[in-house]
């Protein structure tokens, strides 16, 4: 087995940061030094002089869009993003064509990212109004949890049954999977549209966006989400939560969960004027005051998971408004940069940020055997550098789609190395293109 040393970075773990060096053998790490190794023999050794060591990013939400939507992106060219990013895990969705809401789609999907996928990757399995009952015949070792639209859907997946949401909800808490739920209030949002369109024509300005999409039917979408899961006992985690006023249902009750996504965290309603419908997504980005209080909300333990909702589309599917521009936005490439940059801007310590990207959602989804530094652990490991002024261009750019809402952005991180499974995938540029990450389990082991 290959042995490798990583040393003289400062290594980032459960809450604390110290100078030291790692040594991993095969997949695994083998053990972490505070200060130096003790001498050996290596195949490997990377110098992290001057760098940071972390856990792998685990994003819990991606969208890559295979199958059947294979223009906008595939498993194969995603993961590469990934890989480009220090993301080393993902839990793909359900709503690509074919719907991962039978057995049979979901075993396609793992063959596809036994194929294609550079990195480790699951599925979520989806759910619909009547496919509750092929739950039970669900490996719950090897999917992240339930997927649920409840009352908006990219791809016709909405359940708008009260019943269906109940037996959801129960059959869940029975299996011991979570519900991630995309909460936005159908009805509201058709109202909202209606009542735009009739003041300002068939394709309102990007900038009604939030105002279509609103606090109103997050809201009222998530207080049901929330109700369901008190009543069933089932583990909720909300998606993408874009509002100020959803917090109140996170940090008193450790089953109900709240994730927040790059974009909400990043961007304004300030920013639809330049970046138009480029930073358009479901739910909506709202206003300063939304992402000031999410952030809060992020360091202070409420919001528990950092994820992307990468989803990419075609340049010509985002020209438009409100009713025509596609919603979504590539984003796994520049997740950790991201994130950094509001460590440096002082949202979060360091510390913190690797608990919401790679500790807290390998604990939510029982994750076996990664997203921390810990021997006997998979090697999942990612090196990052300050102080490294570089801008986001377009030949850079690993999605398929080949565009980012971040073009033209410095910043002063830099992804210098992924390793995952022990394997250096990328280093520096350099790219490992025959690499194949592994299929996540679920459940096995304790934390």
């Amino acid at each position: 087995m290959m042995r490798t040393l990583i040393k003289n970075g400062t290594i980032v773990n459960e809450g604390r940061s110290f100078l030291g060096d790692l040594v991993v053998n095969g997949e695994q790490i083998e053990e972490i030094y505070e200060g130096k190794a003790p001498r050996g023999i290596y195949d490997q050794v990377i110098d992290a002089s001057g760098c940071f060591v972390l856990p792998g990013v685990i994003d819990d939400h991606v969208h890559f869009r295979e199958p059947g939507l294979t223009r906008k992106a595939d498993i194969e060219s995603e993961s590469r993003a990934a890989a480009f990013g220090g993301v080393t895990s993902y839990f793909e969705m359900p709503n690509t064509n074919p719907q991962t809401t039978t057995l049979e789609a979901l075993e396609d999907k793992f063959a596809l990212g036994a194929q294609k996928s550079h990195v480790n990757y699951s599925f979520f399995f989806g759910a619909t109004n009547d496919n509750v009952d092929s739950f039970d015949r669900l490996d719950v070792h090897r999917i992240p949890g339930i997927k649920l639209f409840m009352g908006s859907s990219t791809g016709n997946m909405l359940v708008d049954k009260y019943e269906s949401l109940q037996q959801i909800f129960v059959k869940a808490k029975k299996l011991g999977l979570p519900v991630m739920t995309h909460c936005e209030d159908t009805d509201i949002i058709n109202r909202n549209m209606a009542a735009y369109q009739k003041k300002y024509g068939e394709d309102p300005d990007v900038k009604f966006h939030p105002e279509i999409r609103s606090v109103e039917a997050c809201y009222e979408s998530s207080s049901l989400a929330v109700k369901l899961a008190k009543e069933s006992g089932a583990h909720l985690h909300i998606a993408h939560v874009t509002t100020a006023r959803e917090l109140e249902f996170f940090g008193k009750d450790e089953n109900i969960t709240g994730e927040a996504v790059i974009a909400h965290l990043y961007f304004s309603d300030e920013d639809y004027a330049d970046k138009k419908a480029f930073i358009k997504c479901n739910p909506a980005i709202k206003t300063v005051k939304d992402r000031q209080a999410l952030r809060e909300a992020l360091a202070d333990g409420r919001i528990s998971v950092v994820g992307t909702d990468h989803a990419p589309h075609e340049w010509k599917d985002k020209l438009g408004g409100c009713a025509k521009a596609a919603s979504g936005m590539p984003m796994v490439q520049f997740s950790l940069v991201s994130m950094l940059e509001l460590v440096d801007e002082g949202v979060l310590s360091i510390e913190r940020m690797v608990e919401v990207m790679s500790h807290h959602p390998a604990k939510l989804f029982q994750v076996d055997k990664r997203g921390f530094l810990r021997p006997g652990y998979q090697a999942d490991i990612v090196i990052v550098r300050p102080h490294t002024a570089w801008t986001v261009q377009k030949e850079i750019i690993q999605s398929k789609c080949g565009w980012s809402p971040m073009e033209g952005h410095e910043y002063q991180w830099q992804v210098e190395q992924t390793i995952c499974n022990g394997h250096l995938i990328y280093n520096k540029g350099e790219f490992d293109e025959a690499y194949r990450g592994e299929e996540l389990t679920f459940r096995k082991s304790k934390f």
